[in-house]
């Protein structure tokens, strides 16, 4: 099979994380595609790209976090852009994926709205996605299009590992079955073993009931992990569990720094003695001492590199694993 070639890489950036494209760019040594990004007096959202990009390999970057709903229409509306001003392939880089919650009927007469946004983007005229640690793998299956899921476990884990003295001393623990995933790949990588809570919600209302704890803690110092951090509930009922469960310091890491309302300043109060977060997500950290941004944007520039030269993406996994 022939191999397609691609134009000029052109790296363009939505409104929502524009320090992350910059990043991105600074690491591949390109300037940032000019674009128009505004709304109308009546909240209607207009872009305009403002570069040729016929028959070019453009890559627009738009993480969908909050406002959500804006940022993903934005995203959709840059990428019908593209596609009209006939790029030669379009790739939606989405640090953080929206509504991957919402990857299942769990209950009755409910949308599976992770597949809709799939759908949406391609229909857009998405060519492929570049995602970072999906909540849930069977998102990629929603997709007709290529989708590269980068994950962040490597980074996080090299962070976690500079408080490391003894790895007898020290556990890493998952929030849920759920988040099972990239504990277990923490844990390889940092020759601990794991825990597992097992964690419940009762109704829509995001209040988590953790119940029981599978594997042994006491002792030892906990490495909390999480795809994602969102109302801080579920870092502070695991906080409980650990405790009771006699626990030594606590630490945690997630890739996707939600933090919906005061979850920042009350997970600060809680007794964990520092937080690793990537910025796939926009926040500012300065006030708080406990907090410890990471930044993946190397990890997705590197993708990107390998994308357009049409060269293994997997492979960039099994380096940073060495």
């Amino acid at each position: 099979m022939q191999k397609t070639i691609y134009g000029e890489l052109k790296i363009f950036s939505g409104t929502a994380h524009p320090k992350f494209g910059k990043k991105i760019c600074d690491y591949l040594n390109i300037e940032p595609g000019k674009a128009e990004l505004f709304k109308f007096s009546n909240d209607n959202t207009f872009v305009r790209i403002l570069e040729n990009i016929r028959e070019k390999d453009v890559f627009i970057i738009q993480p969908a976090s909050s406002p959500v709903n804006d940022n993903l229409m934005e995203l959709l509306i840059f990428i019908d852009a593209a596609r009209r001003a006939s790029a030669g392939r379009i790739s939606a880089v989405i640090p953080y994926f929206p509504y991957g919650r919402t990857d299942k009927k769990d209950q009755p007469r409910v949308p599976i709205t992770a597949r809709l946004v799939a759908d949406l983007l391609t229909v857009s005229g998405a060519n492929r996605i570049l995602t970072l640690d999906l909540h849930a793998g069977q998102i990629q299956g929603f997709f007709n299009i290529p989708v590269d899921e980068l994950t962040a476990s490597t980074i996080l884990a090299s962070k976690l590992k500079t408080i490391m003295k003894d790895e007898k001393d020290y556990v890493v623990v998952a929030t849920d079955l759920g988040g099972a995933k990239i504990a277990r790949e923490i844990a390889t990588i940092l020759k601990t073993p794991i825990a597992i809570i097992d964690k419940a919600r009762n109704d829509n209302t995001e209040k988590v009931m953790s119940h029981h704890l599978i594997g042994d803690v006491a002792g030892r110092d906990a490495f909390i992990v999480d795809d994602e951090i969102g109302t801080g509930r579920t870092i502070e009922s695991s906080v409980n569990v650990l405790k009771s469960n006699f626990v030594k310091d606590i630490y945690c890491a997630s890739t996707h720094g939600v933090f919906s309302g005061n979850a920042i300043q009350k997970l600060s109060d809680l007794s964990i003695n520092k937080y690793f977060v990537t910025d796939s997500i926009p926040h500012d950290y300065q006030k708080y001492k406990k907090y410890n941004q990471i930044s993946v944007a190397n990890l997705f520039g590197e993708a990107i590199k390998r994308i357009h030269e049409g060269s293994s993406v997997g492979e960039l996994f099994n380096n940073n694993k060495k």
